[in-house]
C-alpha cells in the first residue's frame, strides 16, 4: 500500500488539515468558474475530492459535478450529499475515468505529484484529456516547487484538540517529504507525505505531450499573476484543443 491510500483514509490526516479556509477555498472556486466562463450545468469532475467541499459548493453554483477519490472512506462519507447533480465515487486518477464528456476537470490544494515514475503522472494527464470535450478546461493547483524550497519550515508542532502533531520537513532529490508523529490514547503513530517538486516546466511539458494547451498560470487563490520565486501556488488553466 503507498503512503497516499493508508494516510488520506485515517481520521488524523482529516484532523491535522480541519484549519482549511472554507472561505478562501470558496473564494477562490467563484472566481475560477467566473474566469472560464463555465454557465451552470457545466459538467465538472472534482478530481482527488476528500471530504468533497469543494464539491458540494460547485453543486450550490449550479454544475453537475462528478467527485472521485481514491479513498473509500472519504467517498462513503461523501454520499450523504449526493443528489441528481452531485455524485461521488472511489477512482485512482491514473486509471481511465468512464464518464460522459465533461467541461472541466479540476483537481484542487496539491492533489498530485504522489507518484514514484513518471509514467504515473502522465497517466493523470491522459486520464483527464480523455474525459474532456474539445475545448474542455484543466486545472491544476499545485505547490510552487521555488517557493517551497525558499519557505521550508524544518520542524513544527500543530495542536488539533488532544494531539500534537510534530511534523518535520525536509526535501530529498525531487521530493518534499513530510514526517508526522502523534500519540493519541497511549499510542504512537508515524505517517509520512511525500510530494514530487515538479517545476512549471515539467507540468506543462506533460501537459502539452498529451495534447494540451496552457491559457494561463495563476500564483495564488487571488488569481494574481504566477511569479516563480514569491507566488505560494502555482495553478495552471490547460484547455483541450478542439
Amino acid at each position: 500500500m503507498e503512503w497516499f491510500e493508508s494516510w488520506f483514509d485515517t481520521p488524523y490526516y482529516h484532523l491535522l488539515y480541519s484549519n482549511r479556509d472554507y472561505t478562501e477555498a470558496e473564494s477562490f472556486i467563484t472566481a475560477l468558474t467566473s474566469e472560464l466562463q463555465l454557465p451552470p450545468g457545466s459538467r465538472i469532475i472534482d478530481l482527488a475530492c476528500g471530504k468533497g467541499r469543494h464539491s458540494v459548493f460547485l453543486n450550490k453554483l449550479g454544475y453537475d459535478v462528478l467527485g472521485l477519490d481514491l479513498s473509500r472512506q472519504s467517498i462513503e462519507h461523501n454520499k450523504q450529499f449526493e443528489n441528481q447533480t452531485l455524485l461521488f465515487d472511489v477512482h485512482d486518477m491514473r486509471n481511465p475515468i468512464e464518464a460522459d464528456p465533461m467541461d472541466a476537470v479540476f483537481n484542487l490544494f496539491t492533489s498530485f505529484g504522489y507518484f514514484e515514475s513518471e509514467r504515473d503522472d502522465k497517466k493523470v494527464f491522459k486520464s483527464v484529456y480523455d474525459v474532456l470535450k474539445p475545448g474542455g478546461f484543466f486545472v491544476l493547483d499545485y505547490l510552487n516547487e521555488s517557493f517551497v524550497k525558499n519557505s521550508l519550515v524544518p520542524e513544527s508542532v500543530v495542536k488539533r484538540g488532544d494531539i500534537d502533531f510534530k511534523i518535520s520537513k525536509k526535501i530529498e532529490g525531487r521530493y518534499i517529504i513530510k514526517d508526522i508523529r502523534f500519540e493519541t490514547d497511549g499510542k504512537p503513530y508515524h505517517f509520512f507525505e511525500k510530494v514530487k517538486l515538479h517545476t512549471p516546466e515539467t507540468i506543462l511539458l506533460y501537459a502539452e505531450e498529451c495534447g494540451f494547451e496552457r491559457i494561463k498560470i495563476w500564483g495564488d487563490y487571488q488569481l494574481n499573476a504566477f511569479d516563480s520565486t514569491n507566488s505560494p501556488r502555482c495553478i495552471n488553466l490547460f484547455r483541450k484543443k478542439a
